[in-house]
């Protein structure tokens, strides 16, 4: 699909805390999942094919098969980041986010 249909599309998956801000952002595709649902949801959203940017709640990483974790590593259409809850786990450094999304290792 050309770069140019996924203009401006983004999605959130997530704890009802992430959800909630981003909807209060204006992202109205934001949907509140955990676990193996958030899993599916996020399936469902990548096969749709409508969005640029999908961002993805930290703890659902866990509930991912090596298939799907290795597919968000490497895919960059659309691009996919893990966000962390408040509080929660460690954010991911540019540096590690330069080298997963790019193959650039900008840290030397």
């Amino acid at each position: 699909m050309p770069a140019s249909s996924f203009a401006g599309s983004a999605a959130v998956i997530g704890e009802r805390e992430i959800v909630l801000g981003f909807r209060l952002l204006g992202i109205a595709d934001a949907y509140q999942a955990e676990g193996h649902e958030a899993v599916e949801k996020f399936r469902e959203l990548l096969s749709s094919g409508k969005h640029s940017f999908i961002m993805l709640s930290e703890n659902i990483r866990k509930f991912m098969d090596a298939k799907t974790v290795e597919l968000v590593n490497t895919t960059t259409t659309p691009l996919i980041v893990f966000i962390p809850l408040p509080g929660g786990m460690e954010e991911e450094s540019v540096e590690k986010f330069a080298k997963r999304v790019l193959g650039v290792d900008i840290g030397r």
